[in-house]
């Protein structure tokens, strides 16, 4: 059967996609990057540097299908990551977040980073928290959050924290994640 322009048009898009998912990936730090291991500093300024930082952090979140990222997983050191809060929501930005309270009713799920390619590990969160935060241009932000946008921002706090899913997973599942995270062994072509 002949493929119709539309299939092919499809089958680009699906290559470029794909193509564009891997250069934001390229930009991303992979564990065990040491900047991954490294607290954020508070941002003191709102300033044409931090609205950068931010425009990058939702261009590659975008491009290599996230929900969310902190600046250090682009080697920044700074308190900021972008996620989107709901999906009607436009990808916000939060700026010196601060986790307020907490439900108290934890529920375990799969996470997987951007961070840690072909990994995803059971990881306990709060079902509900509230975070308070800046915006881009320094404004008083807080956020009520459950479900699916509760565990991201969790998530991308821990990295500011520098906490990795690996910390919070079982035994079992960290050791299999390290397995995946462990590079192949280098062939010795002499041999």
């Amino acid at each position: 059967m002949a493929e119709t322009k539309t299939e092919v048009r499809d089958e680009q898009l699906d290559a470029e996609r794909a193509a564009r998912r891997l250069v934001a990936l390229a930009q991303i730090r992979q564990y065990p990057d040491p900047a991954l291991r490294m607290p954020a500093r508070e941002v003191e300024s709102f300033d044409e540097d931090l609205l950068g930082l931010i425009r990058r952090l939702r261009l590659l979140m975008r491009e290599a299908n996230g929900v969310g990222l902190a600046a250090n997983q682009v080697g920044v050191l700074r308190r900021v990551f972008v996620f989107q809060p709901d999906e009607e929501a436009e990808l916000a930005a939060l700026v010196n977040p601060v986790i307020v309270e907490r439900s108290g009713e934890l529920e375990v799920g799969n996470e997987g980073c951007l961070s840690m390619q072909g990994v995803s590990v059971p990881v306990e969160r709060d079902t509900t928290v509230t975070v308070e935060a800046r915006d881009e241009s320094g404004e008083r932000v807080r956020l009520e959050l459950t479900g699916l946008p509760a565990r991201v921002a969790q998530h991308e706090l821990d990295h500011l924290d520098a906490v990795l899913i690996l910390d919070r997973t079982t035994p079992d599942a960290r050791r299999g994640a390290l397995a995946t995270l462990r590079p192949p062994p280098l062939l010795d072509p002499l041999r």
